[in-house]
């Protein structure tokens, strides 16, 4: 199928744009169809003309709309994602809020774009580590909300596997989860009860009549969601977010998100390893503001109109979609997030295919081939995944990370002495580095609690 050219293709990836926001989609066709394909085949339309007609049904348009966003909205993601933001969240951020709020001990946290709910839960967990026993006189809400249907019921289960828990030690694992299954972790109830999940769309913030509810918050996070929208969407989706804050309240966005623009709508906080942003308060003691350069958004391309043709008319719509121009290949760090961003949403099968291409342009870095065999284990594919690890090896033989998961790797096998033999070197290795030294790709584990959890696991295994 020549996507390109198909018009009624065409067509609905516009109508995904308008409806979510996602540009995302705009320059990648094959991701898109093999997602609308799923539908075609579910609901048995014959082609993408009769599937945009479905779409603008009175009768089931709104709930097919429902299954086709749960199918390309990317979601899954992890606990305490982003070691530098939970740093600035546990000594910045939710110490001034719980001094703040000491009245009225009411605190208001949302998570918009939440997923699977680990960033959420992550934040009830810090919570109710800072307050302790005092945390039964506060009223904590924390609302989790996404556009995915499927993402919410996952989350409201509270059930997580070891890929969404991996930045979690095993002692900490076995004080907040319950293990319910086989590689199966379940929050327990006092963690999950501080939090309730919502359907939304982000873009009904920019709308005709956005919600009312969503109002006086503390804290915002909304991070790894604003790089699937356009910049100019953004600009906007991010001064209603700030409009959403209580007049001391704070905003947080993933690290790849800062945008200059965003400094002339709000106040920007430059805390160490992260930026926060706070609404207008010409009174507050102003930090150091952060560069930017690196960040600064692309000049606005020519427009083009967005006609919908047999699709209903939304009240607004996001900015125009620009053409695609093509760009220079990213350096090598660029090209690993890009592949830990795809992964970290779940999206494994795009994150295998971003592995490809990163692979043929720097075949020669390890963390690449790191993250390859860390997709390629999650797909359910052990051998490759370990042929990936040992290629990062052969690069990097002092790759801690690299040893640590063909460790875990072999031990999932039943080849206990050489997964032993991996772990011990991966401890080894960590213990030349200062203990709350974070390691290289590691997801926030410093080399402490590297050598803990090695010692925990061989301290399970019998005859090593």
């Amino acid at each position: 199928m020549a996507l390109a050219a198909d018009e009624p293709f065409q067509r609905l990836k516009r109508a995904v744009i308008v409806r979510t926001g996602h540009h995302y989609y705009a320059d990648k066709d094959d991701v898109l169809w093999d997602r609308v394909q799923r539908r075609l085949l579910a609901t048995r339309d014959r082609d993408v003309s009769a599937y945009l007609k479905r779409l603008a049904s009175a009768d089931d348009g709104e709930a097919e709309w429902a299954a086709l966003e749960t199918e390309i909205t990317i979601g899954e993601t992890f606990f305490f994602r982003y070691a530098e933001q939970f740093t600035a969240l546990r000594e910045t951020i939710l110490p001034d809020i719980i001094e703040r709020k000491a009245q009225d001990k009411r605190i208001r946290i949302w998570s918009a774009g939440c997923a699977t709910g680990a960033e959420p839960y992550s934040i009830a967990i810090l919570l109710s580590q800072m307050l302790g026993e005092a945390l039964a006189d506060w009223r904590i809400s924390i609302l989790g909300g996404d556009i995915n249907a499927a993402f919410l019921e996952t989350a409201r289960k509270g059930q997580f596997g070891r890929w969404a828990l991996r930045a979690v030690s095993d002692a900490d694992r076995a004080q907040w989860f319950t293990e319910t299954a086989r590689n199966t972790w379940t929050l327990k109830p006092a963690y999950r009860g501080l939090v309730r999940f919502e359907r939304q769309n982000l873009l009904d913030l920019l709308g005709p009549a956005p919600p009312l509810e969503l109002t006086e918050f503390d804290l915002i996070l909304c991070r790894n969601v604003l790089i699937y929208f356009h910049h100019e969407v953004v600009e906007q989706l991010v001064g209603a977010l700030g409009s959403r804050l209580a007049a001391d309240g704070w905003l947080l966005l993933g690290h790849a998100e800062p945008n200059p623009a965003f400094g002339k709508i709000l106040d920007v906080a430059q805390l160490p390893g992260t930026v926060a942003y706070r609404p207008p308060n010409p009174e507050r003691p102003a930090p150091p503001g952060p560069s930017f350069e690196a960040f600064a958004a692309p000049e606005p391309e020519p427009a083009q109109h967005l006609h919908l043709a047999e699709t209903p008319s939304p009240q607004w719509r996001p900015a125009p979609i620009p053409t695609p121009v093509p760009t220079p290949a990213p350096p090598a760090a660029d090209l690993v997030e890009t592949v830990r961003r795809l992964a970290d949403a779940g999206d494994y099968a795009a994150a295998e295919a971003a592995c490809r291409a990163a692979l043929a342009v720097a075949p020669e870095d390890p963390a690449l081939h790191l993250h390859d065999g860390l997709v390629l284990r999650a797909l359910g594919r052990p051998g490759p995944a370990e042929a990936a690890f040992k290629r990062a090896l052969y690069l990097d033989r002092g790759f801690v990370m690299a040893h640590y998961h063909l460790g875990l790797l072999l031990l999932d096998q039943g080849r206990v002495r050489a997964a032993a033999r991996s772990l011990k070197t991966a401890a080894q290795i960590a213990g030349t580095v200062a203990p709350g030294a974070r390691l290289a790709h590691g997801a926030g584990l410093d080399a402490d609690q590297l050598r803990k959890s090695v010692r925990l696991l061989l301290q399970s295994l019998v005859g090593v």
